[in-house]
């Protein structure tokens, strides 16, 4: 049976892109969820939680904690970085230790080192 992961990271649509006009919220879409698919074919059994910067951003990850037992909690990269969303970020792992106290909690640097941040703590 596959391991479970929760993936938690921002909505590309609550993303500033205007010092990255190159970019739009379905090309960043797009790229999660190829990586998603990649800890798939990896092995893993992965549900996507995406927020937003905090409105609703606890109730969802509260909800996503709650559907189900994980082996592993992945929090991406923009919930860490700007530093003014330290708040969400200590909300989100705070959650994670309430909710799903047995996880293993692992971070990515950009949605493309997804697998190995998952792999450090949990075999497939």
């Amino acid at each position: 049976m596959s391991k479970k992961v929760l993936a938690i990271g921002i909505d590309p649509a609550f993303v500033d892109f205007a010092a990255m006009p190159q970019f739009t919220p379905q090309m960043f879409q797009a790229f999660i969820d190829a990586e998603l698919d990649r800890v798939r074919a990896s092995g893993y059994d992965v549900t996507s939680c995406l927020i937003d910067l905090g409105d609703t951003a606890e109730a969802v990850t509260a909800k996503a904690l709650k559907s189900g037992y994980f082996q592993c909690v992945l929090i991406g990269a923009g919930l860490r970085q700007p530093g003014e969303r330290l708040m969400l970020f200590e909300k989100v792992v705070n959650l994670v230790h309430e909710l799903a106290p047995d996880a293993r909690i692992c971070f990515n640097t950009t949605p493309a080192d997804s697998v190995e941040a998952v792999r450090r703590w949990v075999a497939a």
